[in-house]
C-alpha cells in the first residue's frame, strides 16, 4: 500500500496585523468551484439546501455553507465543518460542473476597524460599506495575484487565494495593516 503524505496547512501558525486590524489564517474548509446554467440554478439550489445568489457581487449563507457569486453562471461554494459538497452535488441529476478546489485555495481573515484600509493596501476595489456592503463578494486583484474578497461583517473580510500565493498575500496584508494603523 502506498502511503500518502498529509498536506500541511498554508500559513499554519501565522499571525499579524496592527492596532487596528487582525490577520489570521482561516480554518480549513471545503471549496467547490461551481458552474450551472441559469435555468438550472433553482433546482441545484434545492439540492444543496441554499439559494445560489443570482445578483452580481452578492452571497448567501446558511447551514455552514456560503455561496459567492463570481459570474453569471459561476459560484464559489465554501463549506465549513462537516460539509460534503462534492458528494451532495455528485448525487444530483441537475446538469452542472463542480470542481473541488479545497486544496488549491486557502483564506486569510482580515478584521477590525482598519480592515478595509488594510485590504485596500493591495486591492483596487471601493470597499466602503456603501459600495461593498456586508455579504458583498468579488473576484479581483490583490497586489499581483487573483483573489476573491468577501465582506463577512462591517469590519471583517475573508480573502480567498491560491495556497501557493498565500505567503505573498499575508506579507502584503501585514505591511498594509501597519500602514493602516498610522
Amino acid at each position: 500500500m502506498v502511503e500518502t503524505a498529509l498536506r500541511s496547512l498554508p500559513l499554519s501558525g501565522a499571525h499579524g496585523g496592527s492596532a487596528v486590524v487582525s490577520l489570521s489564517p482561516a480554518a480549513p474548509a471545503e471549496r467547490v468551484s461551481l458552474r450551472v446554467r441559469a435555468e438550472d440554478v433553482a433546482a441545484l439550489s434545492s439540492v444543496i439546501g441554499l439559494d445560489l445568489p443570482t445578483t452580481p457581487k452578492t452571497s448567501t449563507s446558511g447551514n455552514g455553507l456560503t455561496a459567492l457569486w463570481l459570474g453569471p453562471d459561476e459560484w464559489l461554494l465554501i463549506g465549513e465543518g462537516e460539509s460534503d459538497l462534492m458528494r451532495t452535488l455528485g448525487g444530483s441529476s441537475v446538469l452542472h460542473s463542480a470542481t473541488d478546489v479545497s486544496h488549491r485555495n486557502t483564506a486569510i481573515l482580515i478584521s477590525g476597524p482598519g480592515a478595509a484600509r488594510t485590504l485596500n493596501g493591495g486591492c483596487p476595489l471601493d470597499l466602503s460599506l456603501r459600495a461593498f456592503p456586508v455579504g458583498a463578494c468579488a473576484r479581483t486583484l490583490f497586489g499581483k495575484i487573483e483573489v476573491v474578497v468577501f465582506r463577512s461583517a462591517e469590519d471583517a473580510f475573508r480573502m480567498e487565494c491560491w495556497r501557493s500565493f498565500s505567503d505573498y498575500a499575508f506579507g502584503l496584508l501585514h505591511e498594509a495593516a501597519e500602514d493602516a494603523a498610522v
